[in-house]
């Protein structure tokens, strides 16, 4: 029989995890000064996940203060047009971001539970900030003079509750006697408390149903980089814009480059991808998009060569080269 498992309820804060972040910029509990723990109950995998996805938002909201403390970021709220009951998203941009005649540096990061200012979450946790984050590139970017704009394209849609729906039961409309319908119900009610009793076991706690509602313009990463493109990169005064892309950010790079070749060419000074997952075939991007990538964009892969060694690619898009093996794995 499986053991009861803990309420998931789990502390909003870093402090009452217990842990925070020390002068390296690495998590350590606050009593011991130990790593972080995954396995902090044995046996109960589901909720020890669950506990770490808690932590984890912790992480992401944390970093988000730092974007706006540290490297003098502001949060700026997309849709630009959005009215007060519509969802929203965010990006975050340095003060002369729009206006700096000379450079801007954009930074996109992969797929999955990582939001702005974030490369890994795993290595935030594991291993340190500067491993983790976006920070370490954001702030040689201003140091070096260049205006900053962090996307956010997993920020795609925000949860609400799905509403509860009432049935009404069958017996209430029926003209069954009331005797038959008492026997009825009482079986009904046995059975549904013999059942509650094993998914005690089975799935100890039943979690809220959920629903998405989706960021207008901002369904998916490909469609943020493209607003974000349209209604700020575009109209940023810089003549040389300067793209970093992650994993899947490589992909919304080629996309946005699909949707808006011209612009981007004439505004695009060089492109440096990490582990990107784009797919010139795949996403049928034309003759002269791979020419173009072949001349402005890099791509460097997790390989266990020396750094910026050559490495050879099935696909005739951008040069590759290698890059330390974790980098932002």
């Amino acid at each position: 029989m499986k053991k009861d498992e803990p309420p998931l309820d789990f502390p909003d804060t870093l402090e009452g995890f217990e842990y925070a972040f020390n002068e390296k910029g690495q998590l350590r509990h606050i009593k011991t000064g130990e790593p972080f723990v995954f396995n902090y109950r044995e046996d109960l995998h589901r909720w020890n996940q669950k506990r770490y996805e808690a932590l984890g938002e912790i992480i992401t909201k944390y970093v988000y203060e730092l974007l706006e403390k540290e490297c003098n970021l502001k949060k700026i709220s997309i849709p630009v047009d959005a009215t007060e009951s519509e969802p929203k998203s965010f990006i975050f941009m340095s003060e002369d971001a729009l206006t700096n005649p000379q450079k801007l540096m954009v930074l996109i990061h992969g797929s999955g539970v990582v939001r702005a200012g974030q490369w890994a979450r795993r290595l935030i946790i594991n291993e340190d900030l500067d491993s983790g984050t976006q920070i370490p590139f954001i702030k040689r970017a201003v140091d070096e003079g260049y205006g900053v704009i962090v996307l956010n394209p997993n920020e795609n849609y925000i949860e609400v509750e799905k509403p509860k729906i009432h049935v009404q039961s069958s017996s209430d409309s029926s003209d069954e006697p009331a005797e038959k319908r008492e026997r009825k119900d009482k079986v009904s009610k046995d059975t549904k408390k013999r059942r509650d009793f094993y998914e005690k076991y089975r799935n100890p706690q039943r979690e809220k149903e959920m629903m998405q509602l989706f960021i207008r313009e901002n369904g998916s990463p490909e469609e943020h980089a493209l607003y974000v493109w349209d209604h700020f990169i575009a109209q940023s005064a810089a003549e040389n814009v300067f793209f970093v892309a992650h994993s899947y950010g490589g992909l919304a790079f080629v996309e946005l480059m699909i949707q808006r070749e011209a612009d981007v060419k004439s505004k695009v000074t060089a492109v440096a991808l990490t582990d990107s997952v784009h797919n010139v075939w795949h996403q049928e991007a034309g003759k002269t998009i791979r020419e173009w990538m072949r001349e402005n964009c890099c791509n460097w892969v997790s390989s266990s060569e020396p750094l910026d060694t050559s490495v050879e690619s099935m696909l005739p898009d951008c040069p590759r080269v290698s890059a330390v093996v974790h980098l932002l794995l």
